[in-house]
């Protein structure tokens, strides 16, 4: 795991923007630079520790130069098959064999590899830098580009220290915070400044500066199998957990797991605990809160891990730490215990591997349960509804009663937003003059892109989340706090192999006694049924930690982290960007 930083601006700050981002690899900083093309890179020594796999990395003619954040699963099989190839290697590391696998198969070779990755790579013969990211977006990829220069890195900080000033904000973009609670890839909160899309990849012409269209080299295709059955699916299921993690132990480091005490994060402890010895599991609890503290302490016990609990002080709740991980508003509190338990790993491993993604692939969220029973009716009495609560204070029994009443009359999309606990379109009505919001524009435009309604409902919410709320939420907390504290994180769920299975399964199947219900039938008899069985429990903040917020708490963190004032005073704070 690493950071890097690129571009063709040449009076651009390139070193000044690798320091930036010193936090994802302090093991060594290099820039690299040509007439044209600047590549640096931070490095957080992984695999193959030797300094000959350091990066910007070249190909033996010199005409390819590589950067790459991540990890390739399975990349010692694809280096054997390189090497039947012709190619030979002077290093151990995966980069060597991603820069090889270009070599011999061009802007294909995304096709060959499966891991979680954000790669560049400039190839002086075509005169061309292309960007990769992973098929769910597990590592962040950032371009600026203003129709003559392009630069781009791991996070927004490092290419604002490249620039020489700094984008305006994209008031379209707050806008679409209120409803997301992140900025919805491709937009970030600054003009000219985006994400490149999971599974995409772009290619900027050095000579002729030129941009193309962004590509997909993926999607996710749900095809359910009605051949399968229960004990095809748990065997299945087993064998495709067991080997993603096999591939994802594999470093030169020390590798732990994160342990709450959940079902997804039990299920990768007890693998990793099968191919390991002495494994280390971490945890992180509330101060005089009832979590799943214990249960994780219990299960690390049953598996003989050496397990390290800590607790999250209050003292640790700092709005202005959302500014500093994230770059653009994000509102997930539940970035803290994540940077607690990342910083409490950090002081024994370098790796640790964690169960984001269980939720997306099996159906672990309640809302997939709700939004079934709850069908929308009447898009007239919604609206009435919506309108006639905001008459009555926000915590009256006549306002919450309203608020009951319009979730079950809510049209599909409003429905979705206000189970998940966002605001409606409805209740941003106010927030579209003072953001120059156009009336014909779609509140909803992020979840559109992905709602899928030949498929059925809790499949369509599923297929949903996994393209939205896991990359642009989930991933971007996790990959920002642990590397913020130079911890590699590692997600066994989403290799592209389980992905793919996962979406085969019938829906009755995968629901089938309830939420994960594949997932626990597989586990069944390996994993105790306390576990297994146990309601789900978030990894939210306890309310006692956080601020009293108003009914806005989008709105409010726009303020207190970005400057952005509140709907009566609109004007952008001088110091926005």
């Amino acid at each position: 795991m690493c950071g890097f930083i690129g571009g063709t601006l040449r009076e651009g700050n390139y070193d000044r923007g690798i320091q930036r981002i010193r936090h994802r690899g302090p093991d060594d900083q290099q820039v690299w630079r040509d007439e044209r093309v600047t590549l640096a890179f931070a490095r957080l020594s992984i695999i193959d520790l030797d300094s000959r796999s350091a990066q910007p990395m070249h190909s033996p003619d010199g005409q390819v130069v590589i950067v790459f954040n991540g990890e390739i699963y399975g990349y010692r099989n694809l280096r054997d098959r390189l090497a039947g190839l012709g190619h030979k290697f002077r290093t151990q590391s995966d980069t060597e064999v991603l820069l090889h696998a270009y070599l011999q198969w061009g802007d294909s070779f995304v096709e060959h590899i499966d891991g979680m990755f954000a790669i560049a790579i400039y190839d002086k013969s075509t005169d061309k830098i292309g960007l990769w990211r992973d098929r769910v977006g597990i590592k962040p990829l950032y371009y600026f580009w203003d129709g003559k220069h392009f630069v781009f890195g791991s996070e927004i900080k490092a290419i604002l220290a490249v620039l020489p000033q700094n984008p305006a904000p994209r008031l379209d973009a707050f806008y679409d915070f209120l409803t997301y609670q992140y900025i919805p890839c491709p937009k970030t909160s600054l003009q000219n400044v985006f994400q490149l899309r999971p599974a995409h990849s772009i290619r900027f012409d050095v000579g002729n500066e030129r941009l193309d269209q962004a590509q997909s080299y993926w999607e996710l295709v749900v095809d359910p199998d009605p051949k399968l059955d229960q004990t095809t699916i748990s065997g299945r299921i087993r064998d495709e957990v067991s080997g993603s993690i096999s591939d994802q132990l594999i470093a030169d480091v020390p590798v732990g797991c994160f342990l709450s005490g959940g079902i997804d994060s039990s299920v990768l402890s007890y693998e990793a605990a099968l191919k390991t010895n002495d494994l280390q599991t971490f945890s992180i609890g509330f101060e005089d809160d009832k979590d799943e503290l214990p249960y994780a302490n219990s299960f690390a016990n049953r598996l003989n891990t050496t397990h390290h609990p800590a607790e999250l002080p209050r003292s640790e709740i700092q709005l202005s730490r959302l500014r500093e991980w994230f770059d653009d508003p994000f509102v997930d509190t539940s970035a803290f215990p994540t940077y607690q338990v990342a910083q409490h790993a950090k002081a024994n491993v370098t790796v640790a591997l964690s169960g984001d993604g269980g939720d997306e692939l099996f159906g672990g969220y309640s809302h997939y349960m709700d939004f079934v029973d709850r069908l929308p009716r009447s898009e007239t009495f919604f609206r009435w509804c919506e309108q006639s609560k905001q008459t009555f204070g926000h915590r009256t029994v006549r306002r919450r009663s309203m608020n009951l009443l319009s979730s079950h009359l809510a049209p599909p999309l409003d429905h979705y937003t206000k189970l998940t606990g966002r605001l409606t379109a409805l209740e941003k009505q106010k927030y579209r003059a003072p953001f120059s919001i156009a009336d014909d524009y779609d509140d909803y435009w992020a979840w559109r892109e992905f709602w899928r309604e030949d498929l059925t409902a809790r499949t369509r919410l599923q297929y949903l989340d996994f393209h939205r709320y896991l990359p642009d939420d989930l991933l971007t907390k996790v990959d920002r706090t642990s590397m913020s504290v130079s911890l590699e994180v590692r997600v066994p769920f989403l290799s592209r192999n389980l992905i793919e299975f996962a979406f085969r399964i019938p829906e009755a199947l995968r629901f089938s006694g309830g939420l994960k219900g594949a997932l626990r039938a597989a586990y069944r008899g390996l994993i105790g049924d306390e576990t297994l069985d146990r309601k789900k429990r978030g990894f939210g903040v306890p309310r006692g930690y956080l601020p009293t917020y108003s009914a806005y708490r989008p709105a409010m963190l726009l303020h207190e982290c970005f400057g952005v004032p509140y709907p009566d005073g609109f004007e952008i704070a001088k110091g926005l960007s």
